[in-house]
């Protein structure tokens, strides 16, 4: 509804701006997330996490009430006029509910391997293919269908979902590597996440004036490049010995395309859609947004444990009485034989070496998951060239007249 509000109140050569400084608290809000959370964690209790939303929302709705007015296409309606979508508003809310839980349980469950979590792949595919059919044939739909009619919108919409997972993922992937990993609490994990937080905020004001002045398919073109090379520098600089300011460049190669991709996407969503209809538009987009985020942590968590399983076995295949690593490691359990009995000198050797190869094979497959994300970032590069085109120069002309 943000979005919708600002796409209705900017007139189209300030929309740019107004969505880069949005843009602004939908990147950089998620990033100090974990710092500030951290921080209240480590001094006071991970409950304040969700009691500092209570003041802040009741700030915000006492804004809302006395700043927000309907636009002017939407105060025509008379009481009554407006019809209230029940059917479709109870499938979207079973359909999305089923799908968040099953995103969020899957992988704990082994997913087709759980009955609960096959029921909720039939419960919301169900519902959301009813709610497509519905949707299409009403007047007033709560969900605007027939706007992926629209090549560019889904193009965006797309992209849209890609940008959320890349995004949510590259937030969670770093400081739970630094957590479980390399020892980091979570007020410094959280630090390194702020980095990237704070290149976006210096960004932002540059890739506003750019939407002025460049197409937004070539800035979501470019932001899709540098993501999938910052993806790339990450898995060369990602280790186990990894440093603070090494994690930090990590998480600013990764942060530094989102703004290009995110707020000329925005933009570029309303491209041949009426103005009537911006709502929809940004309902879908940020929707898809937050979905690929649901999608994108779940399938990181997925590939992540198939990944540690699989270089386990190839790791452990390694592991043979001939193999100078294994000679060392009982050299050094043979040393400790002499101030502890055998049996607990080689009992504790063995669950260093067990230890090791878990945190060696957990670091390849973060390897692996950047791997995945950046062969993602690549694709979305080459589908940028094929969004309809704005002319900045024209939208602006026309705007003055």
């Amino acid at each position: 509804m943000a979005q919708a509000i600002m796409a209705d109140s900017f007139p189209p050569k300030l929309r740019g701006a107004a969505f880069a400084l949005y843009g602004v608290t939908v990147v950089v809000a998620p990033a100090l997330g974990p710092t500030l959370g951290g921080w209240i964690t480590d001094n006071y209790s991970w409950r304040w996490i969700f009691l500092i939303n209570v003041p802040v929302g009741l700030l915000a709705m006492g804004l809302v009430f006395k700043l927000v007015e309907d636009p002017p296409f939407l105060r025509r309606f008379k009481p009554g006029e407006m019809h209230f979508d029940a059917v479709g508003f109870s499938l979207l809310a079973l359909g999305i509910g089923a799908l968040q839980i099953l995103l969020d349980k899957g992988q704990e469950d082994d997913w087709f391997g759980s009955n609960f979590i096959t029921s909720l792949i039939a419960i919301s595919s169900v519902c959301l293919s009813i709610l497509i059919v519905w949707e299409w044939h009403q007047k007033q739909p709560i969900v605007d269908v027939k706007l992926f009619r629209i090549f560019n919108f889904s193009s965006a919409s797309l992209m849209m979902f890609l940008a959320g997972a890349v995004a949510f993922s590259s937030t969670i992937l770093m400081p739970q590597f630094l957590q479980t990993l390399t020892g980091y609490t979570a007020e410094k994990a959280g630090l390194v996440v702020s980095v990237g937080a704070a290149l976006m905020f210096m960004t932002m004001p540059v890739i506003a004036a750019l939407t002025s002045k460049v197409p937004a398919k070539y800035l979501i073109a470019f932001g899709w490049l540098l993501s999938a090379v910052g993806l790339y520098v990450s898995t060369n600089l990602l280790s186990l010995e990894i440093s603070f300011r090494t994690a930090s460049v990590i998480m600013l190669v990764q942060y530094a395309p989102l703004g290009f991709i995110l707020v000329p996407l925005m933009t570029s969503s309303y491209i041949g859609v009426p103005q009537d209809r911006s709502d929809s538009v940004s309902g879908l987009t940020n929707f898809m947004r937050n979905i690929g985020s649901s999608v994108g942590a779940s399938v990181v968590t997925t590939i992540l444990a198939r990944r540690q399983q699989f270089h386990m076995v190839r790791l452990g295949e390694h592991l043979n009485p001939g193999s100078p690593g294994l000679t060392i490691a009982f050299q050094t359990m043979a040393l400790h034989a002499h101030t502890a009995g055998n049996l607990g000198a080689q009992v504790s050797g063995l669950a260093l070496i067990y230890q090791d190869l878990m945190a060696q094979a957990a670091g390849l497959s973060y390897i692996d998951t950047y791997v995945v994300l950046g062969t993602g970032s690549a694709a979305m590069f080459l589908l940028s060239f094929l969004l309809q085109s704005n002319d900045p120069k024209k939208t602006e002309q026309q705007a003055g007249h």
